[in-house]
């Protein structure tokens, strides 16, 4: 199975850490996506696990002569759409980055493009493959907390020094897109639940000279059932905070609730005194999930529907955000 990478700024890793397993599957080139985009990181990690791609400075030629089943995109966040179109318009099947799109114009398209390609597609939601997040899922799923009536999610980073992309609405995309993405994917997950409305509100004041870059934003959304989500995002994280991120979600229902905060799970319901921290399932990979089902193996747990779905929820809570008002679904 032959594998093109196009772009470096977001999560291939999660490719190359799924294709590191594969004894099948090459990596056959890689590929700027936008002009000026910086790929020796994703090909110095892709000759760290024994692959030669080939280097090419047009993602268009590389795909046209190498012909791959499967295309990595994650190039400025901004062109995310315009290239998965081009390959999903290939019949390539795309694993791309998150958004998938930046407006609802580039959305709308890409779905068009999608629903005619007969090929699949999943955005990089890898967290939820994550021990913890997983956990947490299959626990949900098993009823220890009941009817879920509300969630508070939060993303957290450090902002560091970022690229001169992330510093331009066009090419960044804004903080509730990118960072939110994951805390609004959670939100969707766990409840089932369809979205209704959200009111957001966000702020580029401190981001220490990054343009247009949001450094910091609520979010909060009405589903159906009458459920409630919050999620919270910043890049104020301290520079000498342990971790680079601080990932958070606390589900609350009717027989008990449960929490992931530091990589962990802690549990309590009707049936137990006290809080619980419940053991870990093992980290799984999204991109090897991908793989099942290309192969007919299997479900992607991110389905090209929650892929379109999740990102029409972030740019509506960007759009409450830059208008301050409330938006429906």
């Amino acid at each position: 199975m032959k594998v093109a990478i196009i772009g470096s700024s977001g999560h291939y890793r999660y490719a190359i850490e799924g294709i590191r397993e594969e004894k099948d599957v090459v990596i056959m080139g890689i590929a700027p996506g936008s002009e000026g985009e910086d790929i020796s990181p994703a090909y110095r990690a892709a000759c760290r696990i024994g692959h030669e791609p080939k280097v090419y400075e047009d993602y268009r030629r590389m795909l046209d002569e190498v012909k791959p089943d499967i295309a990595v995109i994650n190039c400025f966040f901004g062109h995310h759409a315009k290239v998965t179109m081009q390959v999903l318009e290939r019949g390539i099947h795309a694993f791309v980055e998150k958004p998938v799109a930046t407006t609802f114009e580039d959305l709308e398209q890409l779905k068009e493009a999608y629903s005619r390609s007969g090929v699949h597609l999943a955005a990089m939601f890898g967290i939820r493959y994550s021990a913890h997040f997983i956990t947490a899922w299959n626990l949900v799923r098993d009823g220890v907390v009941g009817e879920i009536r509300l969630m508070n999610a939060q993303k957290s980073y450090k902002l560091g020094q970022r690229s001169e992309f992330y510093k331009s609405r066009s090419t960044y995309g804004g903080t509730i897109p990118w960072v939110g993405s994951h805390a609004i994917d959670w939100i969707y997950w766990f409840s089932g639940q369809e979205f209704k409305s959200v009111f957001a509100s966000h702020s580029t004041r401190y981001n220490r000279q990054h343009g247009e870059l949001e450094v910091s934003a609520l979010c909060h959304f009405t589903l159906s059932n009458e459920v409630f989500g919050s999620v919270s995002i910043d890049y104020l994280r301290p520079k000498q905070a342990p971790t680079h991120d601080d990932d958070r979600l606390r589900v609350v229902g009717t027989r008990g609730v449960l929490e992931v905060r530091n990589g962990k799970v802690y549990l309590i319901n009707d049936d137990i005194e006290g809080i619980r921290e419940v053991p870990l399932l093992p980290q799984q990979n999204i991109f090897a999930d991908f793989l099942r089902q290309i192969r007919g193996e299997g479900q992607c747990l991110v389905t090209a529907h929650d892929s379109f779905y999740v990102t029409e929820a972030c740019l509506k809570a960007r759009q409450s955000a830059d208008e301050g008002e409330v938006i429906y679904f």
